[in-house]
């Protein structure tokens, strides 16, 4: 055999076990936030102003600029994680309010709907 030969048989079965165990090795170098970005220690909806904001974005295009008429708007974190926004009915009034459910953590909308 000609030595060249085996140094190139040799040399393919370097470059196929290097990658190999690159393979095995990099997995570990992603964790779970570098493959889902950054995400803040509070959650994306901190408090309740930013609570409010996020549903009014919501509601806007739904609802139109009715929503604005039941303000305030009020926000309560229920069970630590999922920020419950509402509108108010002032007396006298005829209708509903606009109601959100938002996720603390990564502001997934969870329900909306507008009360009768």
């Amino acid at each position: 055999m000609d030595i060249f030969y085996v140094f190139k048989r040799w040399h393919y079965a370097l470059v196929i076990f290097l990658c190999l165990s690159f393979s095995f090795i990099t997995p570990n170098y992603f964790t779970d936030s570098a493959k889902d970005g950054y995400i803040p220690k509070d959650g994306y909806v901190p408090n309740a102003e930013t609570a409010i904001k996020i549903a009014e974005a919501v509601w806007q295009p739904i609802y139109g600029q009715d929503i604005y008429s039941r303000k305030p708007f009020k926000a309560t974190l229920i069970n630590g994680h999922i920020w419950q926004v509402t509108g108010t009915l002032r007396a006298k009034y005829d209708g509903g309010v606009p109601y959100a459910e938002i996720e603390k953590k990564d502001c997934r909308i969870i329900k909306v709907y507008h009360s009768k």
